[in-house]
């Protein structure tokens, strides 16, 4: 599954889609909200599902390769952030959902 069908089939919020969202295939949903932990285990092509919502979440997203960025359990995303995800065109999404109920979401959809 595509990024680019993942929005469409989850519904979940935009905040920024990357131009090869129609083309990045994700691999696997991950959790993770320690940023040290995810640096080193976030999967290539994975769907990240995190509570952090800061720019260093950004940074450890395009040092993984992870194929996108879920912030869940509605956690504000300031503008910084937004901005910084379309500078680094990384697709960030948001959802309320918790955290295991995002990752399910994604999981269940691949």
């Amino acid at each position: 599954m595509t990024v680019k069908e993942l929005i469409e089939k989850t519904g979940f919020s935009v905040i920024h889609v990357a131009e090869s969202a129609e083309e990045t295939e994700i691999t696997k949903a991950y959790c993770c909200d320690l940023l040290s932990v995810a640096m080193s285990r976030v999967p290539e092509g994975a769907a990240w599902v995190t509570v952090m919502s800061n720019l260093n979440t950004l940074a450890v997203a395009s040092l993984t390769e992870a194929a996108c960025v879920i912030i869940a359990e509605g956690a504000a995303i300031d503008e910084p952030v937004r901005e910084k995800a379309k500078q680094q065109d990384i697709t960030l999404l948001s959802t309320e959902l918790p955290v295991f109920d995002a990752a399910l979401k994604v999981y269940n959809e691949l």
